[in-house]
């Protein structure tokens, strides 16, 4: 997990622990102000990354059909981008 990677180049879960990991360091409250608002732009930008992959993924979800059997039948295609 690189904090010089692109949010859309992280998978969900490496976006959330680099999310994480700013929050805790925000929250000790020992980063100089210019950092604490670079880490707060980069959280920024981890949440709304993982907010878009949450709503994506539920919106696969929701395309789901059941077939008669009560299985799924199909989905639509998911694309991460």
């Amino acid at each position: 997990m690189s904090s010089e990677a692109s949010p859309q180049d992280l998978s969900f879960e490496d976006a959330l622990r680099e999310l994480e990991a700013i929050v805790q360091r925000l929250e000790r409250g020992d980063v100089p102000l210019d950092d604490s608002i670079a880490l707060y732009a980069r959280g920024e930008a981890l949440r709304a990354q993982c907010q878009k992959r949450l709503a994506d993924a539920e919106a696969r979800i929701e395309k789901l059909s059941i077939g008669p059997n009560g299985t799924p039948a199909g989905a639509q295609p998911f694309d991460a981008d």
